[in-house]
C-alpha cells in the first residue's frame, strides 16, 4: 500500500515567503526470509482486495504528480550558491617585495657608511699586531684564494638570481631573500661597530684614514658601492669590517636559498652538489688567504643559517604562527615576518614558469569578495 502526503503551508504563515513541501512516503511490502537468512521474492498470488489496492495505489501517485506538477509552477526556491574563493593562498604581491628590495638596499648601503666609520678606529698594526688564530697556526696564507672566493660568490649569486627568475611564485621568494639579506647586514653592521678587532693578517694594507674629511669619506663610500665591495673590482680599500664576514654571508644565503627552492631530482642533486662545492671552497678560501679570522667565518654562517631556518620554520609551518606556544614568535622582527607573510597560507612549492609574464597590479588587493 502507498500513502501521498502533502504538507501545504500558505505563504503567509510563513516569514520567509511561501514554500511549498511534498513529502512522499511510501510503503513497500518487505521480501521474505528463508530460513537460510536469504531473502526471495513474494511468488504469491494477488488476490482481489490487492488487485484494488493496487490501482487505488496507482491513482494515488498519478494525484501525486499531478500536484506536484502543479505547486512547481508556484513554488519559490531558496538557491544557495557555494561561492569558491577568490583570494589566493600563494598571492604574489609585488609591492611587498618592492619594501624588502629597498630594507636590503637600505642596510647594504648603511652598512658601506658603518665600514667608513670603523675604518677610522682600527689601530695600526704596527701598535696592534694580528690576533692569534689557530687556523691560521696551521695553514699559510695564499695570495690568490681570496679570487677565487669573490669568483665563487659571483657565480653563486648569478645562479641564483637565474633560479629566482623562472620560479613561479618569485615575488614570494624574493622577498624572503631580500629581508633576509637586509637583516644579516643590520646585524653585521651592529657587530663591527661596537667591537673592532685589527686587521687579522700583516700583509693587509688599508687605506689612509681621512678624520674629518667628510667629502673623501662619501667618495669612497660611493666606490665600495658601485664595485660590489669585492677587492677584485679594487673598491675594498678599507679595514675594520672583520667580524663578522660579508662573504661568508652571501655564499651561505644564496646556496641555502639554492637549495630550499630546487626540485628534488637527480639531475638537481647535480646542480645542488655544484652549488655547495662553490659555497664550501669559497668560505674556506676566505680563511686560507687570511682576510677574516676564523669567528669571523663561524659567527657569519651561524647567524645565516639559523636565521634562515627560523624564518622559514615560521613561514611553512601555518601552526605555528598563532600558536601561544611559539617561541619563534618572541623574535623582534616578527611582527615584519606577518606583513611579509601574512596572506601566504601554503608552503611554497616548486614550480617553474617563463619569467616574462606580466605581474599583478602592484597594489591590487589579492583577496577579493
Amino acid at each position: 500500500m502507498a500513502a501521498s502526503h502533502l504538507l501545504d503551508e500558505r505563504e503567509d504563515d510563513r516569514p520567509n515567503g511561501g514554500y511549498h513541501v511534498m513529502v512522499m512516503i511510501e510503503d513497500r511490502p518487505r521480501p521474505q526470509v528463508t530460513p537460510t537468512g536469504r531473502t526471495r521474492p513474494s511468488m504469491a498470488t494477488p488476490s482481489g482486495d490487492q488487485v484494488d489496492n493496487k490501482s487505488d495505489d496507482s491513482k494515488s501517485r498519478r494525484l501525486a504528480r499531478s500536484l506536484h506538477k502543479a505547486l512547481r509552477k508556484k513554488q519559490d526556491y531558496v538557491r544557495i550558491i557555494g561561492l569558491k574563493s577568490s583570494c589566493p593562498q600563494l598571492p604574489s604581491e609585488w609591492w611587498k617585495t618592492g619594501i624588502a628590495f629597498i630594507w636590503a638596499g637600505f642596510n647594504l648601503v648603511l652598512t658601506t657608511v658603518m665600514i667608513t666609520v670603523v675604518h677610522e678606529r682600527v689601530p695600526d698594526k704596527s701598535v696592534s699586531p694580528p690576533l692569534p688564530d689557530k687556523f691560521f697556526d696551521y695553514v699559510p696564507r695564499v695570495e690568490w684564494a681570496f679570487s677565487v672566493t669573490e669568483v665563487n660568490g659571483i657565480i653563486l649569486v648569478a645562479l641564483w638570481f637565474i633560479q629566482w627568475l623562472f620560479l613561479k611564485h618569485r615575488a614570494i621568494v624574493g622577498r624572503r631573500f631580500f629581508f633576509l639579506q637586509g637583516m644579516l647586514y643590520l646585524y653585521r653592521m651592529v657587530t663591527m661597530y661596537i667591537t673592532t678587532l685589527p686587521v687579522p693578517s700583516m700583509h693587509m694594507d688599508c687605506a689612509p684614514k681621512l678624520y674629518g674629511d667628510s667629502h673623501g669619506k662619501i667618495k669612497r663610500v660611493l666606490q665600495l658601492v658601485s664595485g660590489g665591495g669585492l677587492s677584485i673590482t679594487g673598491s675594498h680599500l678599507m679595514c675594520g669590517d672583520f667580524l663578522y664576514s660579508g662573504h661568508t654571508v652571501m655564499l651561505t644565503l644564496t646556496f641555502l636559498f639554492i637549495q630550499e627552492y630546487s626540485p628534488r631530482s637527480l639531475m638537481w642533486r647535480c646542480y645542488l652538489v655544484i652549488c655547495w662545492l662553490l659555497s664550501a671552497v669559497g668560505v674556506v678560501f676566505i680563511l686560507v688567504a687570511h682576510e677574516h679570522y676564523s669567528v669571523d667565518v663561524v659567527v657569519a654562517y651561524f647567524i645565516t643559517s639559523r636565521l634562515f631556518y627560523w624564518y622559514h620554520t615560521m613561514a611553512n609551518n601555518q601552526a605555528l604562527r598563532g600558536s601561544p606556544h611559539n617561541y619563534l614568535n618572541r623574535t623582534w622582527w616578527s611582527r615584519v615576518f606577518d606583513f611579509l607573510e601574512k596572506n601566504v597560507k601554503t608552503t611554497v612549492p616548486c614550480t617553474f614558469s617563463w619569467p616574462l609574464s606580466l605581474p599583478s597590479p602592484c597594489f591590487e588587493n589579492p583577496c577579493k569578495s
